[in-house]
């Protein structure tokens, strides 16, 4: 609350200041803080980072190579066929953009008019078909209103047909079409490429003309994504929606002043993941392959365009080289760069519906009447709580500030910066000025707060070690941990990818939870497997220990998902019901720390103990057992957590990669959840493996004979089992019986396999 005389002080101060908000309502309205408003913008943009892609963008660019291979533009619109039909036919890809004006004008005297007529004319045959490909066009005599909502109308050249005077094109399929050179060619889809300021943010959606309305080329490749036709598009006051035959919206677009959509930037130009892009000359040489008469040459062209990247992928032909000068900068590019991105990324945001929103220009004044009312009101209050006031004053617009960057992040709302910000600190600062003159004595306070900055919140491991995070690593000890379901090919193919996401989902969570909560650290998924780590990044002595107690916590966790999916019916097939899950362990020295790029790296592991960890994983499968670890291991595990968990010896085993021999055990479970039967066929097991060392093929057959009976993962019974190590071992010696090995063997087993 503020003191009787501050709230009169207050009340005339804020009467006489109130035209300085005021003033900035009217430059906000009027477009004059537009500019400082996009630095604000792209500020956000950085802030936020990247977005995962909707759908596959591919660019096909015209660049300095194509242009040094197929010669200077124009080009024969064959060329355009081509790599249309090739794209479409053979790459699967939905819908083909282009990103040129395919215009007679100014085209130069110099140009073989018969090729440039047959190239059109070779074009417009393909293009009579009715392919998914949109050409582009820029308004003629369009009026449209801008950001500001002003009217306004530019004149610039259609699409023309370029097939020269009273050329008759004919098509089996449609009837005979009469043009007249330069006359206006209107094919079924026809996207505009222009936005209202050449810039790379405001879009007009369409643009009426006498013949047609022509929407913006990204929009027309939106709806050809989605399969529907060009009746799908319907326009209804600040509303633009994608409409399926039976009357279901695909998709729903604001508009603002009911033509406007503000493009929401995905990524850099320059982003590989997001943007992948190929040179046209390169596209084209392979179209032309698909023809020859090399058989090489098909197979290899098939090969490139059987790719995934083209599949079901939206391709965007456009200039890139910069003499073609269709450049300008991104919210992510300070640099100018190809302005076709401008109809990938808008693409993306049709498709994602991840659409930039705007308050109100109503909504806009409250805010910046708002935010200046109360920062003013903090920077005045007098008394001795000035100094305290002065610095929520200044935390306020701080907090304004995070408040619209996280909104922009999180939910892409687009909240005024410049006016509410601009209007808030002069209108402040024309307070303190008064303030100032009254008060002479508040002069330190006023330095004060104009000297006081808000320190920016760092990660948690920045804050505790003062330093950025560097690239390398050292040495440690820790217990690596692998883990990989059983057979999960299978899993793939009996799942759909909605349902085989669920699943991994909940599992991967499950197992992830224990890991943590075990004191392990995540390193990776590689599909189903998760990767982790115990002992690193906050050593722990009993790291072995606790990555044992993981396994087993894991396996039982599993046993009751198996539960759950059974209890769910039919929602699950059987394969699912009998998840199993496989997990190897080692300790020893292995180097941990940042690795990767200078510019983007992760906390991981590596190392030869490390890979041996992975071989125990990939191992385990070939002796019938579900958690195998190292002797190392085991050990470790015993010095730190007693008797508690229960080990069974599993041999000597040398795998793939390596020289020396390392003795295996299995990871049994806790001790108090086995059973008196499970530690009597291990005893056995073991017996008949010492039998085994000796070459004492019968009393080993005996052995593992009698634990076979009352092995704890039976096949048939034990849900997904299908060996264990009792049947493993007596494979074993009935081979041995066969190929007994030399007389000086010493038990070890070589892997073959990884």
């Amino acid at each position: 609350m503020l003191l009787p005389k501050a709230k009169n002080l207050f009340s005339l101060r804020w009467s006489l200041l109130t035209p300085i908000p005021l003033l900035w309502c009217i430059l906000s309205a009027n477009g004059w803080l537009d500019f400082v408003e996009s630095k604000f913008t792209d500020w956000r943009y950085q802030f936020r980072g990247e977005l995962p892609t909707p759908l596959k963008v591919v660019y096909v660019d015209v660049d300095s190579q194509s242009i040094d291979e197929i010669g200077g533009f124009p080009w024969s619109r064959m060329y355009f066929a081509r790599v249309a039909e090739a794209l479409i036919a053979q790459g699967g890809v939905r819908a083909v953009g282009f990103d040129f004006v395919l215009s007679d004008n100014g085209v130069s005297e110099s140009v073989d008019r018969t090729k440039y007529v047959t190239g059109n004319r070779a074009f417009a045959r393909y293009l009579w078909k009715n392919p998914p490909v949109v050409l582009a066009a820029s308004y003629s005599a369009a009026v449209f209103r801008d950001i500001n909502g002003r009217k306004q109308q530019r004149e610039f050249p259609l699409l023309t047909n370029g097939l020269g005077p009273t050329e008759q094109l004919e098509s089996p399929e449609l009837p005979a079409f009469n043009v007249g050179q330069n006359t206006p060619w209107n094919p079924p889809n026809v996207g505009l490429i222009d936005t209202i300021d050449g810039g790379t943010r405001w879009v007009p959606l369409f643009a009426p003309s006498g013949v047609r309305t022509y929407y913006h080329l990204s929009l027309e490749l939106a709806r050809l994504y989605f399969g529907l036709g060009p009746d799908a598009i319907q326009v209804a006051g600040n509303t633009l929606e994608l409409v399926r035959p039976d009357g279901s919206v695909v998709s729903h677009l604001p508009l603002k002043n009911g033509q406007l959509l503000e493009v929401n930037w995905f990524s850099a130009w320059l982003a590989p993941e997001n943007n992948p892009r190929i040179g046209f000359s390169t596209v084209y040489n392979y179209a032309e392959m698909l023809k020859s008469e090399d058989g090489t040459e098909r197979i290899s062209a098939e090969k490139f365009f059987a790719q995934p990247d083209w599949k079901d992928a939206v391709v965007l032909i456009g200039p890139t080289d910069p003499l073609l000068q269709d450049l300008a900068t991104t919210p992510f590019d300070s640099v100018p760069v190809p302005k076709v991105g401008v109809h990938g990324n808008l693409l993306k945001t049709i498709v994602s519906g991840k659409f930039i929103t705007h308050l109100s220009q109503t909504a806009i004044y409250g805010v910046i009447f708002g935010l200046t009312l109360f920062v003013t009101g903090m920077v005045i209050a007098g008394g001795g709580r000035g100094v305290f006031t002065k610095i929520m004053a200044v935390l306020a617009a701080a907090i304004y500030v995070a408040v619209a960057f996280q909104l922009f992040r999180e939910m892409h709302v687009l909240l005024p910066m410049t006016g509410p910000l601009g209007a808030a600190f002069t209108t402040s600062f024309g307070a303190l000025i008064w303030q100032v003159l009254e008060e002479q004595k508040q002069k330190g306070r006023i330095k004060g707060m104009f000297g006081a900055y808000v320190s920016p919140e760092l990660v948690s491991r920045m804050v505790e070690s003062g330093e950025d995070p560097q690239l390398g690593g050292h040495d440690a000890e820790i217990t690596a941990y692998f883990s990989d379901i059983q057979s999960f090919s299978t899993f793939s193919e009996v799942l759909g990818s909605g349902p085989l996401v669920d699943l991994m989902n909940e599992y991967l969570t499950a197992c992830t939870d224990i890991v943590q909560e075990e004191g392990g650290t995540l390193d990776k998924y590689i599909g189903d497997a998760v990767v982790a780590m115990f002992g690193a990044p906050i050593p722990a002595p009993d790291h072995a220990y606790r990555a044992c107690v993981a396994t087993q916590r894991v396996h039982q966790k599993l046993a009751e998902l198996r539960t759950k999916w059974k209890d769910e019916g039919e929602k699950w097939p059987e394969i699912v019901k009998q998840m199993q899950t496989r997990i190897g362990l080692n300790t020893g020295m292995c180097m941990i720390g940042n690795m990767g790029s200078r510019t983007r790296f992760n906390y991981t592991m590596m190392g030869d103990n490390v890979n041996l960890a992975a071989r125990m994983e990939s191992g385990a499968k070939s002796w019938g057992s579900y958690t195998m670890c190292t002797e190392v291991t085991k050990n470790s595990c015993e010095k730190h957590g007693g008797d508690r968990l229960v080990f069974r010896r599993l041999g000597r085993i040398v795998v793939k990669g390596r020289s020396q021999a390392v003795p295996i055990f299995e990871i049994v479970g806790l001790k108090e959840n086995v059973s008196e039967a499970t530690m009597e066929c291990i005893r056995i097991f073991e017996q008949g493996l010492d039998q085994h060392y000796a070459l004492d093929w019968d009393g080993a057959q005996a052995s593992f004979e009698r634990s076979r009976e009352i092995e704890p993962n039976l096949p048939g019974v034990t849900p997904g089992v299908t060996k264990n190590p009792s049947l493993v071992y007596l494979d074993i010696v009935a081979k041995y019986r066969i190929n007994p090995p030399p007389s000086d063997w010493d038990g070890v087993h070589v892997m073959t396999e990884k």
